[in-house]
């Protein structure tokens, strides 16, 4: 069997993960992280486009990985143009996407970016991205808000829905085109989307503002409300963004992101927490419950997964309102590294076709 050496690269905001794979075997993982001070010369994230390339650089020559021996980069894709989900080369066009941060900017952009510069200091590597959070197969209803100013759009955590989904479908010895299935990724953020033969038709976009609150964003919220905040002299515009995404949900409530210190603070018996708690779970459950309706009922399976679904107690609390819908699996976490090597894997070895990101 051919030999295939992967590097992998996962920058987030605060952190860039990086590993290399032999095959399907992790070689070398290292996550490093970056602090407030590190990042406060970048007034914007594709400014730390060097400072992330050299670090990566010298953890690998520290970790004494042979460079020329790779023959794949694949990055975290970042927030391009809306495309279908898959394996995509990288390309002028791509990069181009990736720089502008055509609809936004993230620390994800630099996954791409990185991994082409580094592919082509080699002598025969290939650079990919794979499945970004602007994953977009939602159906056309799907996009209709309620006024012709606002279109619904697809931003959700799309490498980890389709992972478990295919994962749960190779276990049922089946096909993940044949099944419809609801996908719950519960992590800083939380997405919820209905699987349709293979495509996500629908789902909350659970950047900025739909949707379950999670630990650190807000969810849906009361429109009128909100607009006569924005309108009232006491917040700017940055002020706002920040409620709903990073301040918000548990931020808000409880003064912290870490979902784990939220359950520690409600088993020992906070009244607040508690609530808090059960009504994230609430939400996600609700959640669940519109897309089992948006499949019509047909759903062969519901599946929780993300770091929040280690909770026992969520996990429990939702299946009590969706276990009448389907049956509920649970894959807690989610293994964004290595679902990057097997996606530039599976395409090295010809049994994935690469896309042209256009």
């Amino acid at each position: 069997m051919e030999i295939h050496r992967i590097l992998v690269i996962n920058p987030g905001s605060t952190s860039t993960k990086i590993g290399v794979f032999r095959n399907e075997k992790s070689r070398f993982l290292k996550s490093i992280v970056h602090s407030a001070e590190d990042l406060k010369a970048f007034q914007k994230i594709s400014e730390q486009y060097n400072y992330r390339k050299k670090i990566i650089l010298d953890e690998l020559r520290k970790a004494e990985v042979k460079l020329n021996e790779i023959s794949a980069v694949i990055g975290r894709g970042g927030l391009v143009k809306p495309i279908e989900s898959g394996v995509y080369e990288i390309n002028e066009r791509l990069k181009e996407d990736l720089k502008l941060g055509v609809l936004g900017e993230h620390a994800s952009n630099l996954g791409g970016l990185i991994a082409d510069e580094i592919a082509k200091t080699l002598p025969a590597a290939r650079a990919f991205i794979a499945d970004p959070v602007v994953v977009d197969e939602l159906q056309p209803i799907a996009r209709v808000s309620g006024h012709p100013k606002f279109e619904r759009i697809s931003i959700f955590h799309a490498l980890n829905h389709k992972a478990v989904a295919k994962a749960y479908a190779k276990f049922l010895e089946k096909e993940y085109e044949d099944l419809n299935l609801i996908v719950a990724h519960m992590g800083g953020g939380i997405t919820v989307a209905a699987h349709r033969n293979g495509r996500v038709i629908d789902v909350n976009q659970g950047l900025d503002g739909e949707g379950p609150f999670s630990p650190e964003r807000s969810g849906t919220l009361p429109v009128g409300a909100l607009a006569t905040l924005c309108f009232s002299g006491e917040y700017s515009l940055d002020d706002v963004k920040k409620m709903i995404t990073g301040n918000g949900g548990y931020v808000a409530y409880l003064g912290t992101n870490d979902a784990y210190a939220v359950e520690i603070m409600a088993e020992k018996g906070n009244k607040k927490a508690q609530l808090i708690q059960e009504a994230m779970a609430y939400q996600v459950g609700k959640e669940i419950g519109a897309m089992s309706a948006v499949l019509k009922g047909n759903v062969n399976a519901i599946i929780l997964t993300g770091g929040v679904a280690h909770n026992i107690w969520i996990v429990d609390y939702i299946k009590t309102m969706v276990a009448y819908i389907a049956k509920v699996v649970v894959y807690p976490g989610e293994d964004e590294m290595k679902t990057l090597a097997m996606n530039a894997l599976h395409v090295m070895r010809g049994d994935l076709k690469c896309k042209v990101y256009r």
